[in-house]
């Protein structure tokens, strides 16, 4: 007689199973930025630079990894995310590549020494994106500032293409971070398309004219 009771209580319970199953968080794949080694050490040019918090594209900032498909739309999957903030993870490896590749001390900001850096970096990506036909693409300009009386400003490009091992998330994250490798090489050696800016020392005002 007890039967009917408790069949409703039952019910409800597998409810709550199915519903759990459908939010099994080991069905979300997350995965991360980690540049691999960068190879041959090659000269610093940077000293100490402050690198600003990179700027990338609102589909590359987006938490879910996004690729491209044949039809060129960038889409993405709800299932597949980066593990860290996609801006901070970029910035965080980045800089930490830089300084491995040069000897540079390269840190995202904000600056956490007591000392001032010798220069600020800046990047600003206009492409991060799996393509269609297969590869890793990222492109952008970095800018290197010296406002110390003698130094120089850099203004330059970059356009990197990865070949990418497969299809799928995992593929696009690792040539992501060979990207980023790429990248970090570039600017540790200030190369790249663009140009150099002498920084001259302003004027002195209190400078006793010559003349008199």
């Amino acid at each position: 007689m007890t039967l009917p009771l408790r069949l409703p209580a039952a019910i409800a319970c597998l409810g709550l199973l199915g519903l759990a199953g459908c939010s099994n968080p080991e069905k979300t794949a997350r995965f991360l930025i980690d540049p691999p080694a960068t190879g041959e050490q090659v000269p610093n040019r940077l000293g100490s630079a402050e690198l600003k918090d990179v700027s990338l594209p609102e589909y590359a900032s987006s938490q879910e990894v996004a690729f491209q498909t044949a039809d060129g739309a960038v889409r993405s999957n709800p299932k597949n995310l980066w593990a860290d903030n996609p801006e901070r993870a970029f910035t965080l490896s980045l800089a930490r590549a830089i300084s491995d590749a040069s000897g540079a001390t390269v840190i995202g900001e904000p600056w956490p020494l007591a000392e001032p850096p010798q220069r600020v970096l800046e990047v600003r990506v206009e492409k991060a994106l799996a393509q269609a036909n297969g590869t890793y693409r990222l492109s952008g300009r970095y800018f290197v500032s010296d406002e110390g009386s003698g130094g120089a400003n850099h203004a330059r490009s970059f356009d990197i293409s990865v070949p990418m091992g497969g299809t799928g998330p995992g593929a696009s994250a690792t040539a992501a971070s060979q990207a980023i490798a790429i990248l970090a090489r570039q600017i540790a050696t200030l190369s790249g398309p663009g140009r150099t800016i002498a920084t001259t020392a302003p004027a002195d005002p209190f400078a006793l004219d010559p003349l008199f």
